[in-house]
């Protein structure tokens, strides 16, 4: 398998992993770790920038073969998101800290993806 296949391929499963974690938080409403109206907003961009169906794009193209062109296009497009969700998670730091980790994931992931010219 072609390591540019797998990186897109990891970059998509951290993608479903932080869903289903933003998801998961939402549903259980703790109130102790995170704020909820914070956490359905996080979900609202997550759903605005279309994050589940740019990580199945990810799966469907890269399975057998590297589709540079496309994977690039998505990449473009899930940073567009990262980067409305960094910022309103740095805004909120105090009530949303544990989400940085998983930024900090999907960002360095997204940034191997960087042209090089």
């Amino acid at each position: 398998m072609n390591f540019e296949m797998q990186k897109a391929n990891m970059l998509a499963e951290n993608i479903n992993g932080f869903i289903k974690y933003v998801q998961k938080s939402h549903e259980n409403k703790n109130l102790l770790r995170f704020n909820p109206d914070k956490v359905y907003q996080i979900k609202l961009i997550i759903e605005e920038f279309k994050f589940q169906i740019l990580a199945d794009e990810l799966l469907r193209i890269n399975r057998y073969d590297w589709d540079g062109k496309y994977t690039h296009y998505l990449v473009d497009r899930l940073n567009e998101g990262m980067a409305i969700i960094d910022e309103f998670v740095k805004n909120n730091y105090n009530e949303l800290f544990l989400f940085t980790a998983r930024l900090y994931i999907l960002k360095g992931l997204s940034q191997s993806f960087n042209k090089k010219e």
